[in-house]
């Protein structure tokens, strides 16, 4: 078969957390024009698309081993300050733009791109998004997207709330479109009440997060818990799925490691232990997720996995468990120590764009969830003329008092360009300055996981 002679579709990737790079990049192959792969000379699969990855240098810029977790393949991945991106973006020529990142940094990348491509004939697709359940500061979260050409939600139930959202402002919702979470899939789970769904110990897994909860207290509880439910039930093996090691951040801080609690915990039984790695290699071997608000429980609930997202702390929206509300998956543990196996509402299930088509309304499809995404990405980019300048919500004249901190944060000016003085460079930094920063990463942590609770509780005295 000779080789295709289509070329490939250049999309470009910016993330600022280990999470967001595996949303943005996975969520990229998804909505990339075209078939995702093609036939090679020689029979092979080619990817059909280039992908570059960028990395905003921060606090939470992802560390090898949380991106070899991850396991997403870039064809090139760099870290960068977001002048430094700016100035890529100049100079390169990408098809579709994913900007994966916490919604200050989506506002001010907007506010940068459209400075630098100030008229510009043609310019990429911009697309953002959020990663996982949306359950705290929707509307401004949500406004600090808008600009973008695509703002992707992961359920109808979202597309509803994002549009309702850009309507009551009066600004356009037109760029909301539904899809789903990128990163949903494995086999369907095949086990019984009491049984595994193979030939191994029922295994129960607890998904960690790194901010909830957040007090010590309420940390140590959940952990005495899990601890207690391997006691109760030594037939089963039951797993700590955590997040990040101590020094590492995700995409939120962490102040109490789980690590650093069992460590305290004293003598733990034999069939509890603490995990790592990709959640979608961890979810193959679990019979019962148990979660507070975990994105987890969507993955788990796609797979048919059963699922609980614990009541124990109350269901509040600080915990963020008030989205599960409906769902048919809110338990206790002293529920689950006596054996309770929760039943999913089918109907909620399917508005969260999980398991799709498997309620009674019958709609749609896992596999075809990205097809208005693409759809749409294809038809702009074919836009006689070009696209037209990206025009966010928020400018120096509806938030003057909002914008400004949010673009300097970035070392931006009010209107988009570098401020004096911005970090940028057109070369990688040298040996001592990699030393200075990797040194200056690893004290902020320090004081974050341990200068800062400390100081916190000597305030409570």
């Amino acid at each position: 078969m000779p080789p295709s002679t289509t070329k490939p579709t250049r999309i470009a990737v910016l993330a600022d957390s280990d999470t967001r790079w595996k949303w943005g990049a996975l969520t990229a192959s998804r909505i990339a024009p075209g078939p995702s792969m093609e036939a090679g000379p020689q029979g092979e699969t080619q990817v059909a698309h280039a992908l570059d990855g960028f990395l905003l240098r921060g606090r939470a810029t992802p560390t090898p081993r949380q991106l070899a977790e991850v396991g997403v393949h870039a064809d090139s991945l760099r870290e960068v300050t977001a002048v430094e991106f700016l100035r890529a973006m100049a100079q390169e020529s990408y098809d579709v733009l994913v900007l994966s990142l916490v919604g200050g940094g989506v506002q001010a990348m907007l506010h940068g791109l459209a400075h630098v491509w100030e008229g510009r004939e043609k310019r990429p697709v911009v697309v953002t998004g959020y990663v996982g359940v949306v359950y705290e500061k929707l509307a401004d979260g949500l406004l600090l997207r808008h600009g973008a050409d695509l703002v992707l939600a992961n359920s109808r139930q979202d597309a509803e709330r994002f549009r309702a959202v850009f309507d009551g402002v009066g600004a356009d919702s037109s760029a909301v479109t539904e899809v789903a979470l990128p990163f949903l899939g494995g086999a369907k789970y095949t086990g019984g009440p009491d049984t595994s769904a193979q030939d191994r110990p029922y295994t129960v897994v607890f998904a960690a997060q790194p901010s909830v909860p957040d007090s010590r207290k309420d940390r140590t509880y959940l952990l005495d818990r899990l601890v207690q439910h391997a006691r109760l039930h030594p037939e089963r093996e039951v797993l700590l799925k955590l997040r990040s090691k101590p020094g590492e951040h995700t995409t939120h801080i962490e102040e109490l490691p789980y690590q650093k609690l069992a460590q305290r915990h004293g003598e733990l039984p034999p069939n509890f232990q603490l995990v790592y790695g990709n959640m979608g290699e961890v979810l193959d071997r679990t019979d019962l997720l148990v979660t507070v608000s975990s994105t987890a429980a969507l993955e788990s609930l796609h797979r048919r996995i059963p699922t609980v997202v614990l009541t124990d702390l109350g269901v509040r929206e600080v915990l963020g468990n008030h989205h599960f509300v409906g769902s048919g998956c809110l338990a206790s543990w002293d529920q689950l120590d006596a054996g309770h196996r929760p039943e999913p509402d089918a109907d909620w299930v399917d508005r969260q764009g999980v398991a799709a088509g498997g309620s009674s309304s019958g709609a749609g499809s896992y596999e075809t969830a990205f097809d208005a995404a693409r759809e749409r990405i294809t038809k702009l980019l074919g836009r006689p003329g070009g696209l037209p300048p990206l025009t966010p919500y928020y400018t120096p004249a509806t938030a003057p008092g909002y914008l400004p901190g949010i673009l300097a944060r970035h070392h931006l000016g009010p209107d988009g360009s570098p401020l004096p003085g911005a970090p940028a460079h057109d070369k990688e930094p040298g040996p001592v300055r990699q030393i200075v920063r990797r040194a200056a990463r690893g004290a902020y942590r320090h004081g974050v996981q341990r200068v800062a609770p400390v100081i916190r509780r000597m305030g409570e005295l």
